[in-house]
């Protein structure tokens, strides 16, 4: 049975819940509520194990702050045996608009330090991940109060819906390959 490690990048804390850099955390959330997956505090990570289809899905949010997430993700892909190939990382990305998906198999980090944590620890920009636009509707010097800042209410409405289609994504993923969930949500 194929396994997969989904990463969902984000801030622990109460002080960085539901902010723009902890989207990938809110996609891991929905999704595991969605696979009654519950959550528990493990090595470097919160830890939920679910199923989806004949494949089992293990899903982390690193607890090591998102300038060390591949910390954690190379400690889970060497503790459950899973190969590059089937790890998906959910990250946020200021340079899609609010609520744009866009699915990638390699790539580089773009400035964002948890994807740079995890290509310094896996020594590749090869691996799967899914980005999240979340726009960049921010005055010059103000980059980090914009990321580390709460979603507006009109905001939150359209990321209901785009919350919903990324947990497509990953699941498309598990099933039906990278590739084909590149030609069938990047176009979206």
């Amino acid at each position: 049975m194929s396994k997969y490690l989904i990463v969902g990048l984000g801030n622990i804390g109460k002080e960085y819940e539901h902010t723009r850099h902890n989207i990938g955390f809110d996609v891991v959330d929905v999704l595991s509520n969605e696979l009654q997956a519950t959550f528990e505090l493990s090595r470097l990570a919160l830890y939920a194990k679910a199923s989806f289809k004949g494949k089992h899905l293990h899903l982390i949010k690193p607890t090591t702050y998102m300038n060390l997430s591949g910390k954690a993700i190379k400690y889970w892909m060497n503790e459950l045996n899973i190969p590059i190939e089937n790890v998906f990382v959910i990250v946020d990305d200021l340079a899609l608009p609010l609520g744009q998906l866009r699915v990638r198999g390699k790539g580089s980090d773009a400035g964002h330090n948890g994807l740079k944590s995890i290509q310094e620890e896996l020594m590749t920009q090869n691996y799967p991940r899914l980005k999240f636009g979340i726009g960049n509707d921010f005055a010059k010097g103000k980059q980090v109060a914009f990321v580390l800042g709460k979603w507006t209410n009109e905001q939150e409405i359209i990321l209901k819906e785009r919350i919903q289609i990324a947990i497509e994504i990953v699941k498309s993923f598990c099933a039906n390959g990278l590739n084909n969930t590149m030609n069938t949500y990047n176009n979206k």
